[in-house]
């Protein structure tokens, strides 16, 4: 039993990964469709940003309301390179609109992909580590640096938008299949199925990663910093740096993820990197359970099938406002989400009642 509590976590990411890796058997078996199997496929993408997320928020203090920023560079580079494989490496149809004449030069890296792969993690972390690095040395914390974080992911989604010949603005780059080819479609079930053992992968090396940090020396002095920050400087850590590196490995997941979604999605736009959708990231986490890592996975996986499930039909009208109830309720009563509910809120009760029967007179 002592054995189970202990591994308990990683078994049920375990249990979570057989589940997504059965669907593809499913679809072959007709059982379900491919428009749920390209929906599971970006929630794997959520659930990647998510875990960077945690890594930041849960275990170091620090809440982030920008992270759609770091999700969308990583899927416009991953898009730039599926774009100029459509095109075969000509300018696109609203580069022509744009009036442009001849690619630009920020395109141009993105012809060759393992040039992308690199650009996908070196572009946000060029981002983070500019931002973390001003930000943390002259200590600005808490509720200022999630307003910084807000600022500055406004500002790149104004740029975005400014620079319509290259970016299409608001539209965003569309049309696009998938590293693996057409995805959708019966011909494109092979496709898919490639697409999505390639990303599950990911999520649970991505995940490994994660859990192998938080149980090492680095881990413990990220929980040191969120519980305190002062007391880890004066033990003679030099604090900015170790929140600027996993504030920068935090952005790189990002951008993975960010190009994850982008092959099940087919498009990537601005909206991508809005407030809303960095928010939306900060609330998988919650529910799912801070600190956890494993909270950010379900939170993610969770929040999105609610999502998938309530907007459409009936509840199509009030769906939103069932998952922020959710989200009320859970900072309101379960502060460790739903990883914390059943490992520390239920055996908690269960061991209460057990006593409070122990110590009833007999007879």
């Amino acid at each position: 039993m002592n054995k189970f509590k202990k591994h308990g976590v990683n078994i049920c990411f375990s249990l979570i990964v057989v589940g997504l890796a059965v669907m593809p058997l499913l679809l072959i078996g007709n059982v379900v469709d491919a428009p749920l199997i390209i929906f599971l496929g970006k929630c794997m993408a959520f659930s990647i940003v998510a875990i960077g997320l945690d890594l930041i928020w849960g275990h170091t203090g620090i809440l982030s309301l920008g992270h759609g920023l770091y999700f969308a560079l990583g899927g416009y580079g991953m898009a730039m390179y599926l774009k100029l494989q459509a095109t075969h490496g000509a300018i696109t149809e609203f580069m022509h609109t744009g009036g442009l004449t001849e690619l630009p030069d920020v395109w141009k890296p993105f012809q060759s992909l393992p040039l992308t792969i690199l650009l996908i993690l070196v572009v946000p972390v060029l981002a983070a580590y500019m931002i973390g690095y001003f930000i943390f040395k002259n200590r600005v914390k808490g509720v200022y640096f999630s307003i910084i974080s807000q600022a500055l992911t406004w500002a790149v989604y104004s740029v975005f938008i400014a620079l319509s010949p290259i970016t299409n603005g608001n539209v965003g780059i569309t049309e696009i299949s998938s590293i693996t080819g057409k995805i959708r479609g019966p011909t494109g079930q092979n496709n898919l199925i490639i697409l999505f053992y390639g990303s599950l992968a990911i999520l649970a090396l991505v995940y490994a990663l994660a859990v192998f940090l938080v149980k090492t020396k680095f881990g413990k002095l990220l929980i040191a910093i969120r519980d305190g920050e002062n007391r880890t400087y004066f033990s003679g850590y030099c604090v900015s740096r170790y929140k600027t590196f996993v504030y920068v490995l935090s952005a790189a997941i990002a951008g993975i993820a960010g190009a994850v979604f982008v092959n099940f999605n087919g498009s990537i736009t601005p909206s991508q990197m809005t407030i809303a959708g960095s928010i939306n990231m900060v609330i998988w986490v919650a529910i799912g359970g801070r600190g956890t890592i494993l909270g950010a996975v379900i939170g993610a996986l969770l929040i999105n099938l609610c999502e998938y499930n309530l907007s459409s039909g009936g509840m199509i009208e009030i769906w939103q406002y069932i998952v922020g109830g959710i989200f009320c309720i859970t900072i309101l009563f379960f502060k460790g989400g739903v990883v914390g509910l059943f490992t520390d809120q239920i055996p908690a009760l269960m061991k209460k009642a057990k006593g409070g029967k122990s110590d009833a007179p007999i007879g």
